[in-house]
This record gives C-alpha cells, structure tokens and sequence, in this order.
C-alpha cells in the first residue's frame, strides 16, 4: 500500500511558518496544524535560504523561482532571437528574387 504524497500551498507554508516564529517552535507549529515537524522544519529553512536572493521559496510546482531581472532577461532573448530571425530573413538574397519564397 503506497502513502501518498500531500501537497501544501505556498500560502499555507508561509502561514507555517509565521506560526513557527510566533510560537518559536516549528515543532509546535506542526502539531498546532497537523503537519509532520520535519515539512515545517524543511519550509523554515527554505524560506531561510532565499530570503536573501530575492526569490520565492514557495515558486510552485516545476515554476522556476525567477527575480524580476531574470524574468526580464529571459524576456529580452527571446525578442532577441525574433529579431535575428527577422534579420536573416531580410539579408537572404533568395526571399528578394523569389518574392518571398526561398
């Protein structure tokens, strides 16, 4: 018989974990909320660890945790790469002596 997993929102980590702080105790938070202490203790160390990088500890499941300046550089490649394809496009000889049609 398999246990499944269960997944917690992002929300309720971070309630967990303001919880933990006011009860200084990740272990009473836990049982306060039904929650295995080692999954607050996990949270609270995430948190820890990217409050210092300017990202989400909680992105989601398979988001990436990106700063607004990643999200912006991803952003600006791509407008990057559309624009080097619409140059190739207009320095190709052939699309100018076939009308279009290489």
């Amino acid at each position: 018989m398999s246990k499944k997993a269960k997944f917690y929102s992002p929300e309720f980590k971070i309630q967990a974990i303001q919880l933990a702080e006011q009860l200084s105790s990740a272990n009473k938070a836990a049982i306060d909320l039904g929650v295995a202490p080692a999954s607050v203790n996990r949270w609270v160390q995430q948190a820890k660890n990217h409050a210092g990088q300017g990202k989400p500890a909680f992105p989601g499941r398979g988001v990436p945790a990106l700063t607004e300046q990643e999200k912006r550089i991803k952003q600006l490649e791509r407008e990057v790469d559309i624009l080097r394809q619409e140059r190739e496009i207009c320095l190709d000889p052939k699309m100018h002596l076939t009308g279009g049609v290489a």
